[in-house]
């Protein structure tokens, strides 16, 4: 695989991210060792975290992903040099108080969030800083619409974006990125970097799958224009693309031990919606028409789309991982990128 380049920085990184919010809660210490070594004796130097994970997120479990990492990097010495580190300082809690105190993400929180996270992940820096989610009211994690009643900003993107650039300055952070976030972010933050002296975004990790490609409804254009590459995440619909929810659903006592049927929290999220499931069917159906496996064809379309840098794709063994690594190459000919776009038009994006 080639590396491509984050947005106008100098990080140069894999078209595949190992995502690794499943180290800590489904996957043990040891497993994510061996995951971590395989990836990256296939080519993979790219590895995505957050300070929030294991997900889903508890008490107990939080800061334990980047802790594994950590101790992956003293286990192995020169290993940290071969990766670019992609980590995420949190938001406003969210109904996750051990995250963050109180309703806001001020510039000390960003702070102390990259501190924790250089500790936890025993290195001097971070080569990718992302806002996990904004401070503001926005539409995601499946908020469909902006409700102005609702937005009780208390810290500027202004003050953000200066914090983040303190953290570039002390030589803790290499270059900074967003998250979940929508056109009107990416602009802004931009626009301040350029009014005010101040680090550019290279990148937003946003959703993109089969199931969700809200970001090709305006916000790809932003990311052309102003220069910021999309890290896709939950390419798999998480695991409704993969086809193992296609019997039984994700509710049945036989459903397969996914993070969707083994978490209750979960069936209520996005792609717990019977509407994704139906649609995520439909895709499944239409790969084995064409002779793929669903996993083939749903990393497929994120592995080859302009949009996409770089597409993160979360793993539980190593046969996941070579199963992920294994559809790269794979085409899309033509004639099924129209059924896809043709049922995307009939279904939109259910798990939006």
């Amino acid at each position: 695989m080639k590396t491509v380049q984050l947005g106008h920085s100098d990080l140069h990184v894999t078209p595949i991210c190992l995502g690794t919010m499943t180290f800590g809660e489904q996957v043990d210490e040891a497993t994510s060792h061996a995951i971590l070594s395989r990836s990256l004796a296939r080519g993979v130097n790219f590895v995505d975290t957050a300070e929030m994970y294991a997900v889903p997120a508890r008490a107990e479990t939080c800061g334990a992903t980047e802790t594994i990492i950590g101790n992956w990097f003293a286990k192995n010495p020169g290993a940290r040099q071969k990766v670019v580190l992609a980590t995420k300082v949190a938001g406003p809690s969210r109904g996750m108080p051990w995250i963050r105190a109180g309703s806001g993400m001020t510039a000390a929180d960003i702070v102390a969030s990259c501190d924790a996270s250089l500790r936890r992940l025993q290195t001097d820096v971070i080569d990718l800083y992302q806002i996990h989610w904004p401070e503001r009211h926005v539409p995601a994690f499946g908020i469909v619409y902006f409700d102005p009643a609702k937005d009780k900003p208390e810290t500027s993107l202004h003050e953000q974006l200066e914090a983040l650039g303190g953290l570039v300055k002390a030589g803790k952070v290499r270059h900074i990125g967003l998250s979940n976030e929508t056109p009107y972010g990416v602009h802004e933050f931009v626009r301040l970097a350029e009014a005010h002296g101040l680090p550019r975004v290279a990148s937003i990790q946003n959703p993109y799958c089969l199931i969700n490609r809200t970001f090709e409804n305006g916000l790809d254009e932003s990311c052309h224009r102003l220069g910021v590459s999309l890290l896709a995440y939950s390419p798999l619909g998480f695991g409704l693309l993969t086809g193992k929810y296609d019997a039984t659903g994700i509710a049945a006592p036989e459903a397969p031990q996914g993070r969707m049927a083994k978490f209750e929290s979960m069936k209520k999220q996005r792609w717990g919606r019977p509407e994704a499931l139906v649609a995520a069917r439909r895709y499944n159906a239409l790969a084995r028409e064409h002779g793929l496996t669903p996993s083939q064809l749903a990393l497929a379309f994120c592995y080859t789309k302009w949009q996409v840098a770089s597409t993160i794709i979360g793993v539980t063994s190593m046969a996941q991982l070579d199963e992920d690594l294994d559809a790269w190459g794979t085409t899309l000919s033509p004639e099924l990128l129209k059924a896809i776009d043709a049922i995307r038009w009939e279904l939109r994006d259910p798990a939006l």
